[in-house]
């Protein structure tokens, strides 16, 4: 049990407290301040360790990030005395580490002097100053840039890892047309909420899931926003693949297209809900390189069942066909995902193995990390990394995970983000999850995003 005598540390605390996952004896919290002394005292096991940072702050909302800061480390570092262990993101909990590393830039400091205080391993300082060199050309704040997000809701089958709305289109098939009909006209009015346009991305969901003439219909709505800028379509599973789909992605000018096997063990695609082997996966990636689509394949690590073996050949099979990129994902535990009913913890056994090993094949391979994002309830409390030959970076990904632009989403359970930097502060715009409510208010959803991006309304 953990008490704290400050009420807006303890969700930041929990959060650390997760990070360790077994029976700790109760630990009781104190925090306080004086002028720029940051104090925390942290008991438990019958032993009281006091902590002390100095930090100058300028108003409310700096005093209770750094609050939230040292008492995390404060808390993190008691815990690694108490058990023995340590983690390799260290306390960092809540937060991008790019995102951090960027604020101590622009603070005037070296982001590793924080990120070594935070415990952050050694290897993972390395590749945050990777990610941060390889958005170099990239990275850009600038005022009235937007990325604009398609969401297609539809798959062939759910997969037992995810938490989207998706679900086999042999059920929802019904709506397709009247949501392409509401997802339309929120494209429509997407005119003006923007001065301009970094990327198109077409995501899901599994988009290629749709018969031609629907996804025509999807390509023709976004083709007034598409030319000239980075333009991606999440093609998805490759048992949805066919010549005729892709031939539509060329002729709307799609310049990248996602072709994601998760992994190339066709037992673990039994285990995950996947109707496709890893032979489908090789004949869709053949197809999809004759088109002139940068290609990027996605693999997840500490999938049921899989082993560190069954990984790393994952791996292997991934960098042999040599694409544009390669995600690499942990395996997280989100609410709505059929994994989460069963699981309440997922177990991180071999997970440090597997990361380390897609780390040093992919450098060696002359990959290199380009983007990188953490979330709650994370197996092995490890992250997911985007690796990109040079030149060949997705400017949407790069936008999105920094929250550097506005990104204006489109359709069901999609979440857009409006950014106002002279208030440091960004609001969220989510439509509905599920598809008919989705249809049904399409007109408020179009009010309400026009009164967000622009500040009126129809």
């Amino acid at each position: 049990m953990l008490t704290t005598n400050t009420e807006f540390l303890y969700p930041e605390l929990m959060d650390v407290l997760r990070l360790f996952g077994e029976e700790l004896p109760d630990i009781r919290h104190t925090f306080r301040a004086e002028g720029d002394r940051f104090l925390d005292e942290v008991e438990t096991g019958g032993r009281t360790d006091f902590y002390e940072e100095r930090m100058p702050y300028a108003g409310e909302l700096e005093f209770r990030r750094y609050a939230k800061r040292f008492s995390k480390i404060a808390l993190y570092r008691t815990l690694c005395k108490e058990t023995g262990r340590a983690m390799p993101w260290g306390a960092l909990t809540g937060i991008r580490p790019t995102k951090l590393a960027y604020a101590e830039a622009a603070a005037g400091r070296d982001f590793r002097a924080l990120f070594e205080k935070c415990g952050v391993s050694p290897a993972n300082i390395a590749l945050i100053a990777d990610v941060l060199r390889a958005q170099e050309g990239i990275y850009a704040r600038e005022e009235g840039a937007a990325d604009l997000y398609i969401g297609i809701p539809f798959c062939p089958s759910k997969c037992e890892y995810c938490s989207f709305i998706t679900a086999d289109i042999g059920r929802t098939g019904k709506y397709v047309d009247a949501y392409l009909d509401a997802l339309e006209r929120e494209i429509a009015a997407c005119r003006g909420l923007f001065g301009k346009l970094n990327s198109v991305y077409i995501g899901g969901g599994t988009p290629l899931v749709l018969e031609p003439a629907q996804l025509r219909r999807v390509l023709d709505a976004a083709a007034p926003f598409a030319a000239g800028v980075e333009y991606t379509v999440e093609a998805g599973r490759p048992d949805v693949f066919t010549e005729e789909k892709l031939d539509l992605l060329r002729d709307y000018g799609v310049t990248r297209i996602c072709v994601n096997p998760q992994t190339f063990c066709d037992d673990t695609l039994v285990r995950i809900g996947r109707r496709h082997t890893a032979a489908d996966v090789y004949r869709a990636y053949e197809m999809a390189r004759r088109y002139p689509f940068a290609v990027n394949l996605d693999l997840i690590a500490g999938l049921t069942g899989e082993s560190v073996g069954d990984f790393c050949a994952s791996v292997d099979a991934a960098i042999a066909l040599a694409p544009d990129n390669i995600t690499v994902h942990t395996l997280c535990l989100k609410k709505g995902a059929r994994l989460k009913e069963e699981e309440s913890r997922l177990c991180g056994a071999g997970l440090p193995e597997m990361i380390a090993y897609s780390r040093a094949a992919l450098y060696a391979a002359g990959y290199e990390p380009y983007y990188l994002y953490r979330q709650k309830y994370m197996a092995g409390n490890c992250e997911n990394t985007g690796w990109t030959r040079p030149g060949k970076a997705c400017v949407y990904n790069v936008d999105v995970m920094e929250e550097i632009t506005d990104n204006i989403a489109c359709g069901a359970n999609a979440v857009g983000k409006k950014l106002f930097p002279a208030q440091a502060r960004i609001e969220r715009f989510g439509s509905p999850k599920d598809i008919p409510t989705y249809i049904g208010k399409i007109d408020p959803i179009i009010e309400r995003k026009r009164a967000l991006y622009c500040g009126e309304k129809d």
